[in-house]
């Protein structure tokens, strides 16, 4: 669960206000987050593990019971017991500011260009990089890591440097190693924009797929309709908070663009401004 508790960003080189006081709790199993560019949208993901910080008020991540991941809060205070109680979920809510490194355990971030997230050789070798806290033990390590590869049908490529593969490729490592370390909420931030569309398809179904908690931050209008709830950013603010077609619906009407046919509801077309690069 996903509490922002009157959660504002300003910018700390001056009065500029980048994300006005948010309040919610989600609990939804997949959540969307749509807007302009600059909107606020992004700022709005990385509050949910940390990455950016509130300036004023909260944001407290709680798994839930069902979770899949979760804390590996008991690791780190006892190092010897890390392999036994990785994946176990951890309980206790947790502030972003406060507990930022057990936030990020809990709550995995994808960001929107791969490159920015594979910083190993190798495919194996960063999936490894994920689970060195997880897994002490090398040869376990490798075993794991080989695991998470064969999950996302990347298991012939562990040894291919990462700069030979293919965007598609690239993100689902990318996403792989993320998800090596079993996190309760996994957040996507602008995960399809880079890729074409047939990749975009196949990331947005195993996206979708996911036991998670998953938060998409997107341009693509399809995808973020797959959502069992929306949120509209706009101007620092959010400007609409519901079921995916009338979220879509008033972001449309807030971008100027033609409304949507029922049948073709939530499907970009080629010229939507939506469908531009952040």
């Amino acid at each position: 669960m996903i509490e922002l508790r009157s959660a504002t960003v300003t910018a700390p080189e001056g009065p500029v206000t980048i994300l006005h006081p948010v309040s919610l709790t989600l609990t939804e199993r997949r959540v969307s987050i749509i807007g302009a560019n600059g909107s606020g949208k992004s700022t709005l993901a990385r509050l949910v593990n940390g990455l950016v910080e509130p300036s004023a008020g909260q944001v407290v991540i709680t798994a839930s019971a069902a979770s899949n991941g979760g804390g590996t809060s008991e690791a780190d205070a006892a190092p010897g017991a890390a392999e036994a109680s990785a994946g176990a979920p951890d309980p206790r809510p947790l502030d972003t500011r406060r507990d930022g490194a057990a936030v990020r355990r809990r709550v995995g971030f994808v960001f929107t260009d791969p490159a920015a997230q594979l910083i190993m050789p190798t495919a194996i070798e960063d999936v490894m990089l994920s689970l060195r806290r997880t897994h002490r033990d090398k040869r376990a390590r490798r075993e794991a890591a080989l695991a998470a590869l064969d999950r996302f049908g990347l298991a012939q490529l562990a040894d291919r440097s990462v700069h030979t593969l293919s965007g598609g490729q690239k993100q689902l490592l990318a996403i792989a190693s993320v998800l090596a370390t079993d996190p309760a909420i996994l957040v996507a931030d602008e995960p399809t924009t880079l890729l074409d569309l047939r990749n975009a398809r196949m990331i947005g179904d195993l996206l979708m797929s996911l036991p998670q908690q998953l938060v998409v931050v997107t341009h693509d209008l399809e995808l973020a309709a797959r959502a069992d709830r929306t949120l509209v950013v706009d101007e620092g603010r959010v400007a609409f908070d519901g079921a995916p077609a009338a979220a879509i619906a008033h972001y449309r009407e807030l971008s100027g663009a033609p409304a949507a046919s029922s049948a073709a509801a939530g499907r970009p077309s080629p010229d939507d401004p939506a469908r531009e690069r952040p």
